[in-house]
């Protein structure tokens, strides 16, 4: 007579013992599981209580002329951090978007202020050198297979030693050029807060780019092949195209960040925003977008580019260095990162 099989012995009783114990989930395991969905709920927290915590420390910190001060900081960060979520999300990086946005306005700047040329004729030829600079980066990922991390290591060397020969390491003041290229920094009021066009173009860039990366082909192509190279070459996208028209597009991107840093700091500069690639790399991390490619929303980014003017402007207030603020950033970096790596390890 055969022993018969106790009801856990069963194959149908351990499956269903199998399927209850991988359906288990935790407080942290939901929570994970939230922000993989919606990567932009932590920078939201993060920026809320950012803001609060100055508020209290530093009653200026809330002071309409402050807050307007953020809002000009963030609209250069904001925008090379459109260009530098492109690049991201296809799984790429690129460290020359500030030397390329540095170089595009010192190309403005000298053709307009020393030779004469009218202000739209030296934004065209800003926004060519923008394309071309976007394209050698483009070029060199896709043509010749080199890593993007190492072609825009050197590239930023090459940019960076452009703009010392076209503007011999002078700067251009505003005054010396057409009104059309300060524009950027003119203002306006909302509720006692004085608005740049510069922040207001920043915002459209957002909106439009917002639309292409969730409504058109191009934008689900972006997502794919940071998700999966190969399995993207294989349902038919051409991605070496795509890379090159990601980086030809983070190059006019940064075009536009040039002609908005100009009419921000009132001057073309070869100085200008030394800062600008390390924040924008915390700008777009900090917004959920993953430096391993695949996932991330364009919104994500504009919330870590304010935690970012936040973080530096607070500090500042509470009387801190400005390498303690350098400090502070990097520290939000490691931070987004390993925060990153945390949800990625999300059972989908």
């Amino acid at each position: 007579m055969s022993q018969q099989s106790t009801p856990a012995s069963t194959p149908t009783a351990q499956l269903d013992l199998a399927e209850e114990f991988i359906r288990r989930t935790t407080p942290m395991s939901v929570i994970r599981g939230t922000l993989h969905r919606y990567p932009a709920i932590s920078p939201a927290v993060v920026l809320l209580v950012a803001v609060i915590v100055f508020g209290v420390i530093n009653g200026r910190f809330l002071a309409p002329a402050n807050l307007s001060l953020i809002t000009q900081q963030v609209a250069v960060v904001g925008t090379i951090g459109v260009a530098q979520t492109l690049i991201i999300l296809t799984a790429g990086i690129d460290l020359s978007v500030g030397a390329i946005m540095v170089f595009a306005s010192m190309v403005m700047g000298q053709v307009a202020a020393v030779h004469g040329v009218p202000g739209w004729i030296a934004l065209g030829l800003g926004l060519v050198v923008g394309l071309a600079a976007g394209a050698l980066n483009g070029v060199l990922v896709t043509r010749f297979r080199l890593p993007p991390f190492i072609v825009t290591l050197g590239t930023l060397s090459i940019f960076v030693a452009l703009t010392l020969l076209v503007s011999n390491g002078s700067t251009i003041q505003g005054n010396q050029m057409p009104a059309l290229l300060t524009w950027t920094g003119d203002t306006f009021r909302v509720l006692g807060v004085d608005i740049t066009y510069g922040v207001v173009m920043m915002v459209v860039l957002y909106v439009i780019f917002a639309l292409i990366l969730s409504k058109t082909a191009w934008g689900r192509h972006v997502y794919a092949v940071g998700d999966d190279v190969e399995a993207a070459r294989l349902t038919g996208i051409r991605v070496n195209r795509l890379l090159l028209s990601v980086y030809v597009t983070a190059g006019a991107i940064l075009a536009l960040g040039a002609w908005i840093q100009i009419g921000r700091s009132f001057a073309a500069s070869p100085n200008a925003a030394i800062d600008i690639n390390l924040d924008s790399i915390t700008a777009v991390v900090i917004g959920g977008t993953s430096l391993f490619g695949g996932r991330g929303n364009i919104w994500g980014t504009l919330l870590g580019a304010l935690i970012v003017g936040v973080f530096r402007n607070g500090l500042a207030l509470a009387g801190l260095d400005v390498l303690f603020q350098t400090l502070a950033v990097g520290i939000l970096v490691i931070v987004a990162v390993g925060i990153d790596q945390w949800i990625r390890r999300v059972r989908k």
